[in-house]
Order: C-alpha cells, then sequence, then structure tokens
C-alpha cells in the first residue's frame, strides 16, 4: 500500500472508531442545523478533527478540503474529507454512513479512502492500482442492459431546488432499470459501484468530497464517472453519472439526454 494511502486508511479508521462510539448514545449528540436538511453534530467535527491531525502528523505541508471546516492550507496536495457521509442516517440509527478520505494531487485524484464503520468495510484506491475491499481486487459489474441493471441515487436534499428535475431523470430511470436505490450516502453508493454492488449511479447537488473518494474508486474498478454533460467537471458541478463502460452511456443519455458520452 502507498505509504499516503496507509496514512489515509489510518485516519478513517481513527474516525470510524470516534463514530461507533458515539453510535451507542445517539440521544445524547448536540444536532445543528446548517441548511435546510443538513445537519452536523459533534461527532461529524471530532472525526474530521481526527482525520486532519493523523494526516498532518505525516503531512504538514498539505492542504484539505472538508466538509466542516473548508479550505485550509495551500499546496499541490489537497485532502478532500467527508467525516461523515450519511449524517442523517447516523442520527436515526440506520447504519448507512461512512468516512471517505480522497487526496488530490496538482488536480488529480490520486488515492481513495471510503470506509464503512457498522460493517467494517474498507474501500481503497491509489490511481493507476486498482481498487480493492479489505484487501480483495474489486470490478465494477459486468452487466450490459438498463433493464438488468441495479441503480443507485441521491434526492436533492439540501434546498430541493432540483427536485423537478431529479424527479424528471428518476422517472425515466424508473421506466427502464430492474431497480434503483436511495440508502443516503453517494460515497458508499460509489463504492458500490466500483464492487459491483450498483452498476451504476447518478445525483445532483454534491459537494467535492461526497464524491471524489468514490470516483476515483469506481474508474480504478474499471467504471466511468463524469458530470451530466459527459466531461470531468463532476467535483465543481456537484453532478456526478457513474457506471460500467456498457452501461454508463445508457444511463447517462438517460438522466442527461443531451448529453455527450466520454466513449
Amino acid at each position: 500500500m502507498h505509504p499516503m494511502l496507509n496514512i489515509a486508511v489510518k485516519a478513517a479508521r481513527r474516525a470510524g472508531s470516534i463514530i461507533n462510539r458515539a453510535s451507542f448514545d445517539l440521544d445524547k449528540l448536540t444536532i445543528v442545523k446548517k441548511q435546510q436538511n443538513d445537519f452536523v453534530t459533534e461527532v461529524d467535527q471530532a472525526a474530521e478533527q481526527a482525520i486532519i491531525r493523523t494526516i498532518a502528523e505525516a503531512y504538514p505541508d498539505h492542504a484539505f478540503l472538508a466538509e466542516e471546516g473548508g479550505k485550509t492550507g495551500d499546496s499541490d496536495h489537497v485532502w478532500i474529507i467527508d467525516p461523515l457521509d450519511g449524517t442523517t442516517n447516523f442520527l436515526h440509527g440506520m447504519p448507512q454512513y461512512c468516512v471517505s478520505i480522497a487526496l488530490q494531487t496538482k488536480g488529480v485524484l490520486t488515492h481513495a479512502v471510503v470506509f464503512d464503520p457498522t460493517r467494517n468495510e474498507l474501500f481503497t484506491a491509489t490511481k493507476g492500482a486498482g481498487a480493492f475491499l479489505n484487501e480483495r481486487r474489486i470490478r465494477v459489474s459486468k452487466r450490459i442492459k438498463m433493464e438488468e441493471s441495479l441503480i443507485g441515487t441521491g434526492f436533492p436534499f439540501r434546498q430541493n431546488s432540483d427536485i423537478d428535475e431529479y424527479l424528471k431523470a428518476f422517472k425515466s430511470v424508473a421506466l427502464v432499470a430492474a431497480g434503483i436505490r436511495r440508502p443516503g450516502s453517494a460515497a458508499l453508493d460509489l463504492a458500490y459501484v466500483a464492487c459491483g454492488r450498483y452498476d451504476g449511479f447518478w445525483e445532483m447537488g454534491l459537494s467535492p468530497w461526497d464524491m471524489a473518494a468514490g470516483a476515483l474508486l469506481v474508474r480504478e474498478a474499471g467504471g466511468l464517472v463524469t458530470d451530466f454533460a459527459g466531461g470531468d467537471a463532476y467535483l465543481d458541478q456537484g453532478r456526478v453519472v457513474a457506471g460500467t463502460p456498457k452501461l454508463f452511456r445508457q444511463l447517462l443519455i438517460t438522466v442527461s439526454p443531451t448529453a455527450k458520452s466520454p466513449i
């Protein structure tokens, strides 16, 4: 394992321990509403601090882009962090959340960790070296038809400003896919595409920390990831489509009919 990825794994496991301990006392948590349907707790903050502290000890000159703390530092190496992706699930005791950490080097995603502390599932990837689940190599599924596919998604949840556009895309996918799932953690959804549990995924209204690690996992597992136009601006636009090579174009033009496929 690359030294930088090893540090990210160490940081993710520390955050996961904090989250697991807190999950037994949910009624004692202080919850702050950042905006509509967007919450933060002291668990998010403690997990984020543990991640940043662990990485900064090894790489003090690196910068960070974290959900709670925002952008800090100036470096060619930027760690993109979501300490608890799926906070609403966590607060309701629904075991579908994770820690997401990615390293972007000179604008290119190079390392990724998505850690599910409830299942002890550790997804990792390094650019050019493949993707893994608990040290076992993973690949995207081999399905090639939408009518046989299971697709993950997520509703626009902060302001619901994209809800009409989203519902139109949802209907289009629902009419052709075998099924749609919306568990509530985009980072885990992308990890599930990488390991073949989903055949594709799309969502809008996301932030970079929701997508960065999962996107690298999908690409290193042999899948495709773009924005709704078929380009690479998904981290900036907050709109992402991911899937197997054979299925990707079908999903992309279903959710965004005017898109240009990269295939």
